[in-house]
């Protein structure tokens, strides 16, 4: 079938978030590619207020410069223990105005943690949005099943720096550490499971010229 050949877009440079869906998304038939694959940049200014509308902005910027089918995803943070004019928001790794590095991000949220009182309660808001075929396909989903903290641990997931201060309570581990099965448990009991992947999917199958 024509559409086992597809390849689709990921409007990310982030090394955490292609590594997350590339291989599955290559098990059902598609060939998940970013920007640099293709050799050139492209800078997009993500002034949405939410996730999706950023989600939407980079999808449609490379969809547009690439008339490939592309995938957009942002990510929102909130903490329950931070007044509002704190609240990271749409803004996790730029802070002041300035992008964070990975060691920076860990450096400023675990001086939050420490000025709020050792422990900040968590949750994260994803948007994801397809651009296939001048059509536009949203998805949302969130996960609030952890807490920062201001111990670091050693390990580090490139591109998602805040796993090194994640704990997930149910199985008291850095979410660095967490093994694929115990991802996976978590994801279940949450209701989350593979569903942003089968979104990816079902959109790149069903959509025309998708088959």
């Amino acid at each position: 079938m024509e559409w086992c050949k597809m390849k689709v877009l990921f409007a990310t440079i982030n090394p955490a978030k292609i590594k997350k869906y590339k291989e599955k998304l290559e098990r059902a038939g598609i060939e998940l590619i970013t920007i640099k694959d293709l050799g050139f940049e492209l800078n997009v200014d993500e002034n949405g207020k939410d996730a999706i509308e950023n989600a939407y902005i980079k999808a449609k910027a490379y969809y547009d410069a690439t008339k490939l089918p592309t995938i957009g995803m942002d990510n929102n943070l909130f903490i329950e223990e931070l007044p509002k004019e704190k609240q990271p928001g749409t803004h996790v790794r730029r802070i002041h105005g300035k992008r964070l590095s990975d060691d920076e991000m860990i450096a400023y949220y675990t001086n939050l943690v420490k000025e709020y009182g050792g422990k900040l309660t968590a949750k994260w808001i994803y948007g994801m949005v397809i651009c296939i075929n001048n059509e536009i396909k949203k998805y949302s989903w969130s996960k609030d099943h952890f807490y920062f903290v201001d111990k670091v641990c050693d390990k580090r997931n490139p591109g998602y720096p805040l796993d090194s201060i994640s704990i997930v309570p149910k199985f008291n581990k850095y979410l660095v550490e967490m093994t694929e099965e115990e991802k996976r448990k978590l994801n279940e009991e949450e209701n989350n499971g593979d569903e942003a992947i089968h979104f990816i999917i079902n959109t790149i199958l069903n959509c025309k010229g998708g088959k």
